[in-house]
């Protein structure tokens, strides 16, 4: 390893163990989700000091400069330190470094925080892929596939085999039984797919702190589940009184008002599910966010039999963050408790309690920490 790559190697252990020491915070404070791009994002870090070099005023005094005789003490130059002669434009203000992180290492870092356990894909859920893979040489196959420096070494072995080759005029024109193609064969690999239901409450209890609580603590979530998948896709779905199917931009950041009926959400869900994840092909995980508040108990009681009947037995686990409102009751999550034995081995059912910003990261844990 060269030097230059012992650095950056350094410098990369460097970067890994700030951004685990402040990972909570960046959680808490959803400053990496601003920062995102298609496949990395950019990490401040204002704890690493870079490195410059400070000039002096020529004619400061100092080492180098003016009359001197051995022996003169090199102290400090006669200027006063802290004072420019400019009014602004002399001081410096505080720098940041912006490192760029990709999300598979970000995921690892948070499975490393927070001690996570690696993913097995339940069951047969599993697609199989097909691909072809270049694998050899062969001598046929069409122009686009000619193989030019096996083509050469054939005719060359050919034409000293023949006694006709010229060290002094080293011409090779192949022939047709030189010619050599690339070869390929067709892979079938498995490939784990996921699929990610988020519903969310929108009614007007669900305010803007509430929802960015739900859409930091969505962002990890996802940046876990893709580490763990070759393939994973996100649904969304917002209900009130009634629920509907809406893109990510939507999903964050609609407020509706009225009544709140969960089981419209969990009725759309199982329909998306039905039509279009069979079971035996992919692995599952609903997420709910929602204040607590419902309906009726007719209406909780119509959830509990949907999920028991059609979304638990098909997912992985079934997730649901109760997020902290002043205007939501907190009832349906003592539902859920009284109803599904949480917290043992065999059941997939899990809930969380989010307070405020804070509690995002023991929430995720909670979450992912069963590992299915």
């Amino acid at each position: 390893m060269s030097r230059i790559e012992q650095d950056h190697s350094r410098f990369r252990k460097i970067v890994r163990g700030k951004i685990r020491q402040n990972l909570r915070h960046y959680i808490s404070q959803g400053e990496l989700i601003g920062k995102q791009g298609k496949d990395r994002v950019s990490i401040p870090l204002p704890q690493i000091d870079l490195p410059r070099f400070r000039f002096s005023d020529k004619d400061a005094g100092g080492v180098g400069q003016g009359d001197g005789d051995p022996g003169d003490s090199l102290g400090p130059g006669d200027g006063q330190p802290g004072k420019g002669k400019e009014k602004a434009g002399e001081g410096e203000g505080d720098k940041a470094l912006e490192v760029d992180v990709t999300l598979d290492e970000l995921a690892e870092i948070l499975g490393e925080e927070l001690e996570l356990p690696r993913i097995e894909p339940r069951g047969q859920k599993q697609v199989v892929t097909e691909r072809d893979r270049y694998t050899g040489i062969r001598p046929v196959g069409p122009d686009s596939l000619r193989h030019f420096k096996r083509t050469y070494k054939q005719a060359l072995k050919r034409s000293i085999a023949m006694g006709v080759y010229d060290a002094k005029n080293p011409i090779i024109l192949p022939i047709k039984e030189d010619m050599r193609y690339r070869s390929w064969s067709t892979v079938k690999s498995p490939q784990s797919n996921a699929v990610v239901i988020y519903m969310m409450d929108v009614s007007g209890s669900m305010g803007d702190e509430q929802k960015e609580i739900v859409r930091i603590e969505s962002f990890w979530i996802n940046a876990w589940l893709k580490s763990q998948y070759e393939g994973i896709e996100t649904r969304y779905i917002i209900h009130d009184a009634s629920a509907k199917e809406v893109d990510e931009h939507t999903f964050f950041h609609t407020r509706e008002s009225g009544g709140t009926m969960i089981s419209s959400a969990y009725r759309l869900a199982a329909r998306i599910l039905e039509e279009d994840y069979p079971v035996a092909d992919w692995n599952i995980y609903p997420f709910h966010f929602s204040d607590g508040d419902n309906w009726s108990v007719d209406d909780t009681g119509h959830c509990i039999r949907l999920l028991k009947d059609v979304i638990v037995p098909k997912a992985n686990q079934f997730s649901y963050g109760q997020v902290e409102s002043p205007y939501g009751s907190g009832q349906f999550i003592k539902d859920l408790r009284e109803h599904f034995t949480i917290g043992d081995s065999e059941c997939n059912v899990v809930v969380s309690e989010i307070k405020d910003k804070n509690g995002i990261v023991d929430s995720i844990k909670d979450f992912l920490s069963p590992g299915r």
